[in-house]
């Protein structure tokens, strides 16, 4: 018996449960944390650092908790007066999607590049 979750449990949400929840910080200004279900430090970092490309975002951090008791991780941050968090957290995720549609397109030309020229060389 092992304590480590199965696959599948890593893919379905629980029942009612929402993919991301986010909450106002109260007790700091413009700033919220972020908790996404399911996902671990690969979408967590690469989010964090798309925000600290934004000047206006003054924090963005995130936090694994244990990862065998709870797949999850929650996103700090804190940005400029009159610049939401949610906002901020939006354009990254924008941002990153775009990023990763271009790499996408340049990896598969130069695939085609590389099989034509491989045709060419035979």
């Amino acid at each position: 018996m092992s304590n480590i979750p199965e696959r599948w449990e890593l893919l379905l949400l629980p029942e009612g449960a929402k993919k991301v929840t986010f909450d106002i910080d109260p007790k700091v200004p413009n700033a919220a944390n972020i908790t996404v279900l399911n996902e671990d430090h690969t979408l967590g970092n690469i989010l964090r650092e798309q925000l600290l490309q934004d000047e206006r975002v003054l924090f963005a951090g995130y936090r694994v908790p244990h990862p065998i008791l709870e797949h999850k991780f929650v996103l700090r941050v804190q940005t400029e007066e009159g610049y939401e968090p949610r906002d901020a957290v939006s354009n990254a995720g924008r941002n990153l999607l775009y990023q990763l549609t271009q790499l996408r397109n340049n990896f598969e030309r130069e695939w085609e590049l590389k099989k034509m020229a491989e045709d060419y060389i035979e």
